[in-house]
């Protein structure tokens, strides 16, 4: 099985050398069909001023979802009826996201919704399911790229970003 993150779970990714800073991003694993979806919209002519590189364009999926009303459980709902009948052997990325959605998906991780009896979802299939949801809300990502810029503008604040819905 494939592992969400590059290093051990819950670790935040390190500079190599010791005594290094913290990074502001963390390592995930993004299925392909939505990794492609993602591509679609960092080289679309609307990605302007500034142009959203992947860890934007997957936060921004992320805070969508977890801004939605109920968003953790229409995630959780994504997962165990639609994600789970799709072939779980695909291949995937490794790309990378702010820090700030990464921890929303491992709260996520570790809710109850995701103990026994429900069945266990990985970070990866997390992150996906954020994609895949955020893609329903429109193919042309314009929402993505708004809120992109929400993110952004909170994260230079110092702030947690509000949603745009």
């Amino acid at each position: 099985m494939h592992s969400t993150l590059s290093l051990p779970r819950g670790q935040l990714m390190q500079a190599s050398k010791a005594g290094a800073p913290i990074t502001e991003t963390v390592k995930t694993l993004l299925w392909l069909p939505e990794y492609q979806w993602l591509y679609q919209l960092k080289k679309a002519d609307a990605n302007v001023a500034p142009t959203f590189r992947f860890p934007d364009l997957i936060s921004a999926c992320v805070a969508i979802v977890f801004g939605m009303p109920g968003g953790p459980e229409a995630l959780f709902t994504y997962m165990r009826c639609q994600l789970v009948l799709r072939d779980h052997q695909c291949s995937r990325r490794e790309e990378s996201m702010w820090r700030q959605q990464y921890q929303l998906l491992l709260d996520a991780q570790r809710s109850p919704a995701n103990r026994h009896p429900n069945p266990m979802f990985q970070l990866d299939q997390l992150t996906t399911a954020c994609v895949a949801l955020a893609r329903s809300d429109g193919e042309d990502g314009r929402h993505v790229f708004l809120q992109a810029r929400v993110n952004m503008a909170a994260r230079h604040a110092g702030g947690m970003p509000r949603t745009f819905n």
